[in-house]
């Protein structure tokens, strides 16, 4: 199971949590992993592209409905 990427479902967190959530988990793991976060808070879609600007980490964006699903590699 270890190709199997890491998940945080934030789903019907408002931030900061989604935010809070995947940075106590990145602190986890190591460079090169691959996180996927959940959401549904609008700021999300603002939010964790910036942390992750800011941070080094790569982050890719999808949308299905209200659920914001975020793919972040670890820098």
């Amino acid at each position: 199971m270890a190709t199997e990427p890491n998940l945080v479902d934030a789903r019907g967190l408002k931030c900061p949590l989604p935010v809070l959530k995947m940075e106590k988990r990145l602190e986890a793991l190591e460079a090169g992993t691959t996180l996927v976060v959940l959401a549904t808070d609008p700021i999300a879609r603002i939010d964790i592209p910036l942390y992750c600007r800011q941070n080094g980490h790569a982050c890719a964006m999808t949308q299905d409905g209200e659920t914001m699903r975020f793919t972040i590699v670890k820098a």
